[in-house]
């Protein structure tokens, strides 16, 4: 006879992996502890300690995904513009503002030559605090020799865990776009705007995004493609300085331009589309999506790319 206590009644596994799926669906995909734990006494405790004691030096973060760290030691992250961001760069510790992060960021970009190269640059900089949140960064798929390279806003959960972007639902739905008009991931390269996932499903900030721009732009001048597509606001309005919501923007050819153009670079032709995963919320406008991949065939057909 089971037992009248809800907390006693046995759980199955299939009801255990429903619980945990639709924890990390609520963005609690990292584990702190069995006990709970009063994290403002010990916060208050510890201030009043450090108040009456001289200064020691502090231990050495880890991860803020380190589920068995102390909480103390963890980087907590930041979900806002911060007056500064901590960087430490292949010449040393300090704190930096935005715009020095940033400068920083051009320069690493700057000075890659080819994709391996921007990769271990993006690995090694520490201006954006999503890094510190994240599993792993996430870099780029498909052929890097394509011509048509495809472009959304940030990692999900899926992405984060495996390091390879457009690998959850969304990625499934994109795959099956791609197949309709003749495409799959050996023809195209996939890219997002920020490399790192935000927290949560949180929406994206600016400063974010205005901190890791060269990172992408200089990904989109070493991947070369003739043809760019920009899924969803972030991408559009970052990459094309489109002000249009993506509703209005949708469907429209643009012209793709390096911030600063050297010798080789030309416009390239980009549209904007709505992102597979606004695709899964609103399914309706999938017939939206459906004429802008006939366009995208067309233009592609022109330009003798399909």
């Amino acid at each position: 006879m089971l037992s009248e206590d809800p907390s006693q009644t046995p759980v199955s596994e299939a009801g255990l992996a429903s619980i945990l799926r639709w924890y990390v669906e609520m963005g609690v995909d990292v584990a702190v502890g069995d006990m709970p734990r009063d994290y403002f006494a010990e916060g208050a405790a510890k201030a009043a300690a450090s108040d009456a004691a001289p200064p020691a030096e502090a231990p050495a973060p880890v991860a803020e995904t380190d589920p068995d760290a102390p909480r103390a030691q963890r980087t907590a992250p930041r979900l806002g513009p911060p007056a500064a961001l901590p960087v430490r760069s292949v010449s040393g510790n300090g704190s930096v503002s935005p715009r020095d992060a940033l400068e920083t960021a051009r320069e690493l970009a700057a000075g890659a030559q080819d994709l391996n190269a921007l990769r271990a640059a993006m690995q090694a900089f520490e201006g954006c605090a999503l890094k510190r949140t994240a599993s792993q960064m996430v870099f780029g798929d498909g052929n890097p020799a394509a011509k048509i390279m495809l472009i959304g806003d940030a990692p999900g959960a899926q992405e984060d865990r495996q390091g390879v972007p457009f690998v959850g639902p969304d990625g499934q739905m994109l795959d099956r776009m791609l197949a309709a008009i003749g495409l799959d991931r050996t023809k195209v390269y996939l890219a997002n705007v920020l490399p790192w996932r935000p927290p949560g499903k949180r929406p994206l900030n600016s400063p974010e995004v205005v901190v890791c721009l060269p990172f992408i732009q200089r990904q989109i001048a070493l991947v070369s493609p003739e043809v760019i597509v920009c899924l969803g606001d972030v991408a559009t309005q970052a990459l094309l300085g489109v002000r249009e919501s993506i509703p209005r923007a949708r469907g429209k050819w643009f012209e793709y331009r390096e911030e600063v153009p050297d010798k080789d670079s030309r416009p390239i032709p980009a549209m904007a589309m709505f992102h597979p995963t606004y695709l899964l919320k609103a399914p309706v406008n999938k017939r939206y999506a459906w004429q802008d991949m006939r366009a995208l065939r067309k233009a592609l057909f022109k330009k003798g790319l399909c």
